[in-house]
């Protein structure tokens, strides 16, 4: 078993779910350059099922999860992206680096003044070696370094083998020991559809930061196919299902990897380090550990967002603040951005549900759009104003109507004036708003 410990992952799983993941993620995924694995969102959303029913649920809900990814991708679920709106971008970005830079503090707080010393060095040497060396990645560096200072010093450091056990064995083929029934499809769907969810809107956030840090296009509907094929393959060697991992995806990107081979090599290699230098890896300083993922933290965090707070409408603050508190309190991106798009939504629809009605004479102007949440508004004005014409003109031409509430606002309007003797013309219809008129009505008298 492989503790994902210095990230903070509240997670235990199987090695083999280390290498096979990022493996079939080169191989399918639609983003080179970006690293999938184990998160600790996807931990979440699992741990009742196996603390109910065992590991081989787990295994089951993986597979089924990549079944269900697969189907979203076919059916180009990513076209969704363009719904979140950059406000929970930021807000997604900034959460993510705090979240990252809370997990290490328990791994330096309360330890020995060697454990902040080599937490430094290793800063100093994350943001010096680039402007000198850049063939060999300066983390890659600072741990072969740092580790060897360490181990033949003596230093009393935490080291990853502290945080738990690495079994150097490669993962077996295996079928999950699962009823194969439709009571376990019950009991497994409502995580594996959870698990497809959480793991896309991860993925393919990250696929996103990480086409704006190379400012490169992505195929989106692909990475979510990739992710499937690769949960639905890991599922049947041991693993839980994974998603994109936006620490290391920053980390490859910025040490220069682009393409799939990055990402490929990054699974490889992690299997060469658990088979083979296992027991030399077991022994890597916490402290370097952390200091890389605080230089992730750095990197990551948007420090133009403290701009954007004073600059951006106000609405678009909150939706940032909202996401990123909501997200640091859950410790869940997905519970974070989901709500940051709920919030951006109805903030939305409060500003554009304005409505004037604009009086000039017997001719009334209307001004915005007529739609649910506008539909009050103009009904109001209607009921409550005082007619001294016989005839009154409503003109649209500088408003639409959206809706079945908006049509039934019509009408409700045409029939009070109607009731108190004044004819009504409606003007300024565009061919959209006629025709969902025409349409409704037609539905209204064919009942």
């Amino acid at each position: 078993m492989l503790t994902s410990g210095f990230l903070g992952l509240p997670s235990v799983f199987p090695c083999s779910l280390a290498f096979v993941i990022p493996i079939e993620a080169a191989c399918f995924g639609g983003r080179p350059g970006m690293i999938s694995a184990a998160t600790g969102a996807m931990a979440l959303v699992i741990a009742p099922l196996v603390k109910e029913y065992g590991l081989h649920y787990l295994l089951a809900a993986t597979i089924l999860t990549g079944i269900i990814q697969i189907i979203f991708g076919l059916l180009k679920i990513a076209k969704l992206m363009r719904f979140i709106p950059n406000a929970v971008m930021i807000g997604f970005v900034n959460s993510l680096a705090i979240l990252i830079f809370l997990a290490q503090v328990p791994q330096i707080i309360g330890t020995s003044m060697m454990t902040y010393v080599f937490v430094a060095l290793t800063l100093v040497l994350l943001y010096t070696l680039p402007r000198f060396i850049q063939v060999v990645p300066a983390p890659l560096i600072a741990i072969v370094v740092l580790t060897t200072i360490a181990i033949y010093s003596g230093v009393d450091l935490r080291t990853i083998g502290d945080l738990g056990v690495i079994t150097k064995t490669l993962p077996t083929f295996t079928l999950p020991h699962v009823p194969f029934t439709f009571d376990t499809l019950q009991i497994i769907f409502p995580y594996s559809l959870a698990l497809a969810i959480v793991g896309l809107i991860e993925s393919l956030l990250t696929a996103q930061i990480v086409d704006d840090m190379t400012v490169t296009e992505s195929d989106k509907n692909k990475e979510a196919r990739g992710q499937g094929i690769a949960n639905f393959i890991n599922g049947f060697f041991g693993g839980m299902a994974g998603c994109a991992m936006i620490g290391q995806s920053v980390i490859n990107v910025k040490s220069g990897g682009r393409g799939r081979l990055s990402t490929l090599v990054a699974g490889l290699f992690l299997m060469f380090l658990i088979l083979v230098l296992g027991d030399l890896v077991v022994k890597i300083p916490m402290p370097v550990l952390v200091g890389i993922m605080i230089m992730v933290c750095i990197g990551t965090f948007d420090w133009s967002s403290f701009k954007y707070l004073v600059k951006a409408p106000r609405s678009e603050a909150i939706v940032m603040l909202v996401t990123v508190i909501i997200v640091v309190y859950t410790h869940d991106l997905s519970k974070g951005v989901i709500a940051g798009v709920i919030l951006s939504a109805i903030l939305f629809v409060i500003k554009i549900s304005t409505l004037q009605v604009i009086k000039n004479g017997s001719l009334y102007k209307i001004e915005g759009p007529l739609f649910f949440a506008s539909t009050h508004h103009f009904v109001d004005y209607f009921k409550h104003t005082d007619f001294s014409e016989c005839k009154v003109t409503i003109d649209f031409c500088n408003s639409r109507i959206w809706d079945d509430s908006a049509v039934h606002a019509l009408h409700k309007v045409k029939d009070l004036l109607l009731a108190k003797g004044i004819a009504v013309e409606i003007k300024g219809l565009d061919t959209s708003s006629q025709k969902l008129i025409d349409r409704l009505e037609s539905i209204t008298s064919s009942h």
